[in-house]
This record gives C-alpha cells, sequence and structure tokens, in this order.
C-alpha cells in the first residue's frame, strides 16, 4: 500500500471518529430515552407496564432508528448517483411505486403476510427507480430543479394510477393508512423486517467509494475503471429494498431523505463514507424528534410523523432553492 493511500485512509478514520459524532450519539441517545418513556400508558406504574413498554415502547423506538437511518440513507445515495441535491425516494416516486407494489399485492393475496407485501413492495419500488433513471438519461435539461420535478411528476402518475385502483376495490382508506407515514401501529412481532434496512446500511457503507466516485458522473467514473451502470443498478436496488421494507412497515417519510443529505453535505462536503454516519444519526434523531412532536402536541392523540416532516422539508426546500438562487 503506498504512503498517499495510507494517508488518505487514515484522513478517513479520522473524520469517522470524530468526537463531534460522539457527541451527537448522546444527543440522539437522549431523544431515543424520552422517545421510551413518553405514551399515554404508565409503563411504570401500572401492574402490567413492563409487559406494554416490551411490546409497544422498544419496537417504537427501535422502529424510529432503523426508519430515519434508512430514508436519510437512501436521499444520500440517490443524490449521488443523479447529481442533484433534490432528489430522494418522494421527489422520485419510488415511494409512489412501493405503495402500488402493495397495494397490487393486497388485491392479488388478501390473506397475505407481511413478507409477501414486503416481497411486491420491493420490486415494484426497483421498476419504478429505474423508469426514473432511465426516463433520466433521455431529459436533455439537466437542471437542478428539472430532476425533482420529473420525478414528482412520474410519482403523481404513479399515485392516481393507486388512487384509481384503490377506489375500483374500495381500498381507499387502506391506501391512506399506508401512507399516513406513523409509528403508532408499530408493535413486537410487526416491525423485525425492519433489521433489514440495516444489512442495507451496511451495504452501502461496503460500496461507498464506488458511488462517490459514481456520484463524478458516467465519464470520470468509466474513466478510473468502474462499471457505472453496475453501480447506479445496486445503488438502486439498495434504495429499493430500504423504501420498500419502510413503507410497509411505517408508511412514507417525506423530504427526510432531503433534508439529512444537504444539511450534513454543507458541513462536511460530499464523501460518502465519512458522512454516512453522521447522515444515519441526523436522519434518527429528526424522526425522532417528529415523532415525539406528534406524541405530545394533541395528545393523548397522535398526528402522524409524515405531516411534521412534510411540513419541516417543505421549508427545507424552500430554503435550499432560496440559497441555491443566491449563489448563481
Amino acid at each position: 500500500m503506498t504512503a498517499t493511500a495510507l494517508e488518505a485512509r487514515t484522513r478517513s478514520r479520522r473524520q469517522l471518529l470524530d468526537w463531534r459524532l460522539l457527541l451527537g450519539v448522546g444527543v440522539v441517545g437522549g431523544l431515543l430515552v424520552l422517545s421510551l418513556m413518553t405514551g399515554v400508558y404508565d409503563v411504570v406504574g401500572a401492574e402490567d407496564g413492563g409487559e406494554m413498554f416490551g411490546i409497544t415502547r422498544i419496537p417504537r423506538t427501535i422502529a424510529l432508528v432503523l426508519a430515519g437511518a434508512a430514508m436519510a440513507m437512501c436521499g444520500l445515495v440517490m443524490q449521488l448517483l443523479t447529481q442533484n441535491r433534490f432528489v430522494e425516494p418522494t421527489t422520485t416516486g419510488t415511494t409512489e411505486w412501493a405503495g402500488l407494489g402493495l397495494m397490487t399485492v393486497m388485491i392479488l393475496l388478501p390473506s397475505a403476510g407481511i413478507l409477501p407485501r414486503m416481497v411486491g413492495a420491493v420490486l415494484a419500488a426497483f421498476v419504478g427507480t429505474m423508469v426514473f433513471f432511465l426516463f433520466l438519461r433521455r431529459v436533455s435539461l439537466r437542471a437542478s430543479l428539472i430532476v425533482p420535478i420529473v420525478g414528482i411528476m412520474l410519482g403523481a402518475v404513479v399515485s392516481a394510477v393507486s388512487t384509481f385502483i384503490a377506489l375500483q376495490t374500495d381500498m381507499l382508506q387502506s391506501l391512506g393508512v399506508w401512507f399516513a407515514g406513523s409509528f403508532t401501529s408499530v408493535l413486537r412481532g410487526q416491525y423485525e423486517f425492519l433489521w433489514i434496512v440495516a444489512l442495507v446500511a451496511v451495504a452501502v457503507f461496503v460500496v461507498a467509494d464506488r458511488f462517490t466516485v459514481a456520484g463524478l458522473g458516467e465519464e470520470i467514473a468509466t474513466n478510473v475503471g468502474l462499471d457505472y451502470h453496475r453501480v447506479v443498478l445496486l445503488g438502486a436496488g439498495l434504495v429499493a429494498v430500504a423504501t420498500g421494507v419502510v413503507t410497509v412497515i411505517v408508511g412514507s417519510l417525506p423530504f427526510l431523505g432531503l433534508i439529512v443529505p444537504n444539511i450534513v453535505s454543507m458541513i462536511r462536503g460530499d464523501d460518502l463514507r465519512s458522512n454516512l454516519p453522521w447522515v444515519c444519526l441526523l436522519g434518527i434523531g429528526i424522526v425522532t424528534a417528529c415523532d415525539l412532536v406528534g406524541r405530545t402536541i394533541i395528545a393523548p392523540f397522535e398526528v402522524p410523523v409524515s405531516l411534521i416532516l412534510g411540513v419541516a422539508g417543505a421549508v427545507v426546500f424552500v430554503a435550499l432553492l432560496l440559497r441555491q438562487r443566491r449563489r448563481g
């Protein structure tokens, strides 16, 4: 190994082992502890409080960690592969495709369990992501706003198809529940498949350098010996798996993949490997904070996380647009 390679590896390790990251872990850990103790049911004083704590609070907190990290990570990967700051699963139609796949499975197999639903959502999300990438290759205008507009339009078309099918099959209410983006129904025995996204996060970290090089563009990636199309296919597959799993278990978490990577990139740059822990940590923190707000703002009732994320994400989206306009 050359001296330059050793120096680069040492620098990357130093970036990962940052005291500020440990501070962030402490802050997010405090939010997770607060999440464990927040709720209408008295898990401390009630006779069956310990049992309810294990059935509801622990699974919900674990789901917050896995779903927040997964969707933030998906946004980072998609932004690198498309070279666009405003791309993430909810602005490319990936989430809508996952919902269409989920509904198709429920229509064809009404008694299907979580695994068949998840497989249908993942396959549809992968098809939708590849359709977006293929369509993007044929778009002559690659301005920063054109790409997400194309994705939002494709998502709107898929959503319209899903709504029409739901009306015809009397599943409109179920469709609304699937896209609510709420952790209310996350219980023990229903969230365990979310651990799949932890494996996706590990896979992204392993191939992080390839995604970073692919983010420089097809020409540069090919010149350095990288199979650009294979990397894009791998990235689309990982994003589809994470999005499909989260959509089935939790629902839609809008703008999370847009907010988190942009904040981290503005502070730390665009190195995927060193940014990934920060992206996952910030995604967990934002989802947990939004969930705490949703559980307390009109207690004992709950506001879906997707509503709070949508409002916050819209504000950040506008702020990013204004920031880019000021910079020309």
